[in-house]
């Protein structure tokens, strides 16, 4: 057998000027870190936003280089990226978030220029989406679902000196002779979750992270070493909202039906927690579930498990308003759900932003899963209650449907002006940006929204991303900023503010003809 060794590259950071850098750090690697380990597999991590401790920190990470885009890249060198590129049989580069596209497929190129025989794989709803483009960019292998039990079979093969993926399920391959093969269509995911490798978080560059302390998901605390690590208990979401590629990951689609809900066991939960905290170092938890209360009995049962830990329960992901509240037995209307926000507290839950998206009955029902209505209960008291509590409130709106008019606009913004009065630390409005692989992303092509050879580095959730909308594009724009300067406190712009000034780098160097 051929011993391999596979690097997983997370890409440069790119993003917007005034906006914070947030490290990727996911967990898409240190699950298919932990499948490779279980194979015996040599596999490295190097996130080239933060660099290895053979990279000093300060030398990159606090300088910007311009794209010609108007964003700005953050991270190592295109050479220092070769570098460590050349020590390895395979590279894996995930794409999973629209803003990422362009650094991945940057790094495919100058990889397979500089290594032609190197394997290149990637994955994530952007890879699958736009396969044809990252083919184009020299990846050879790209996962169309989740992909560890699919990589140790790729492993597998290259051990025996081969490149024939044909038996491989859930991916595309390019063939020997250059042809597209699409395997997408056989391969069984993982349903029952205990039986997913250990996440191999020890592969991830934690000392880099803490000391940034800018994890891209959670409270942000640029000042403040944070120990912290993501976490998953569950996997999929009930919901199907038109802007989230869960809607389409269902039965007969080319991820198969990874959309669906499946949880991991109390144990293995635990098992995880202890591992992060005792192994790894890790005070703070980022739980990242699409839906943590997909099953809300069972959230509670864990959420109540981790206080007995030691750990600072920082953020948790997949919290919808319907998960806060419960049905009156008198009125029947929704009442504040006192135990769940309690036990949030209880755990060290410090903020919660509620996704009322919009509060337009037909929007709601149309683009946002009709998760909630908001004429059965009353959002002030939910607020309110959450307050009781010591917790900070924020809300998250979306204007800028394709077929959402002014007036409906208004209305959202008049809730949000009115939730300000109930105590409301802050409000979030984003203007909608259709990802690839969501119902809203084919809807906006098939209707002419978006341009086919639409650029993703123009999306920008303060922007306007679409077309032929009912509000013209200018006006939503004006909009959005309006609504954001009325219904925040002074205080939360001025910290919003301080975060810029943190995120816009010290030395300001000229554009690499690299990039």
């Amino acid at each position: 057998m051929k011993e391999i060794k596979i690097l997983l590259l997370y890409p440069p950071e790119q993003s917007w000027p005034g906006t914070m850098v947030k490290p990727n750090g996911s967990l898409a690697y240190p699950y298919l870190g932990g499948a490779l380990r279980d194979i015996n597999i040599e596999t490295y991590v190097y996130d080239a936003c933060v660099g290895n401790n053979d990279d000093n920190l300060d030398d990159f990470f606090n300088k910007s280089i311009e794209l010609p885009s108007g964003m700005i890249r953050t991270g190592v060198t295109d050479e220092r990226i070769l570098e460590v590129a050349s020590k390895y049989d395979a590279v894996g580069i995930t794409s999973i978030f629209s803003q990422q596209e362009t650094q991945v497929l940057h790094c495919a190129k100058i990889i397979k220029k500089k290594f032609p025989n190197k394997l290149l794989f990637s994955g994530g709803v952007n890879a699958k989406s736009r396969s044809s483009i990252f083919f184009d960019a020299g990846f050879d292998v790209i996962f169309t679902s989740e992909s560890e039990n699919f990589i140790q079979q790729i492993a597998k093969i290259m051990q025996k000196g081969s490149k024939d993926f044909s038996s491989v399920g859930k991916i595309y391959f390019k063939s020997e002779n250059g042809k597209i093969v699409d395997n997408s269509n056989f391969g069984e995911i993982v349903w029952e979750l205990d039986k997913l490798p250990i996440p191999a978080w020890n592969l991830l560059p934690n000392e880099r992270y803490w000391k940034i302390g800018r994890p891209h998901g959670g409270k942000i605390s640029p000042e403040k070493e944070l120990r912290y690590a993501s976490l998953m208990t569950s996997r999929g979401c009930p919901f199907e909202c038109s802007y989230c590629h869960i809607a389409e990951e269902i039965d007969g689609s080319k991820s198969g039906a990874i959309g669906r809900f499946r949880i991991k066991s109390d144990e293995r939960v635990k098992n995880e927690l202890n591992i992060l905290k005792n192994e790894i170092g890790v005070k703070q938890v980022f739980i990242e579930d699409d839906s943590i209360f997909g099953m809300k009995r069972r959230a509670v049962r864990l959420l109540k498990s981790i206080t007995g830990l030691g750990l600072e329960l920082m953020d948790v992901n997949g919290i919808n308003m319907i998960h806060l509240v419960k049905k009156s037995n008198k009125s029947g209307w929704l009442i504040p759900d006192e135990e769940v926000i309690e036990l949030l507290a209880e755990v060290g839950f410090k903020d919660i932003v509620l996704p009322f998206e919009s509060v337009n009955l037909r929007i709601i029902k149309k683009w946002c899963s009709n998760k909630l209505a908001l004429d059965r209960f009353d959002p002030g008291k939910l607020i309110r209650t959450i307050k009781k509590y010591k917790i900070n409130v924020g809300t998250n709106y979306m204007i800028g449907f394709p077929d959402e008019t002014r007036e409906e606009i208004e209305n959202t913004i008049n809730f949000a002006k009115k939730m300000k009065e109930n105590g409301l630390d802050h409000s979030n409005f984003y203007l909608v940006m259709p990802v690839p692989g969501t119902p809203i992303f084919e809807y906006c092509i098939k209707n002419g929204h978006l341009p086919l050879d639409y650029n993703p580095d123009r999306f920008q959730w303060t922007k306007a991303n679409l077309t032929k909308t009912e509000v013209p594009a200018r006006e939503l724009e004006k909009l959005r900023d309006d609504a954001w300067n009325a219904c925040n406190h002074e205080e939360f712009k001025n910290m919003r503010k301080s975060w810029q000034v943190k995120s816009n780098f010290k030395i300001k160097e000229k554009k690499s003809s690299a990039i």
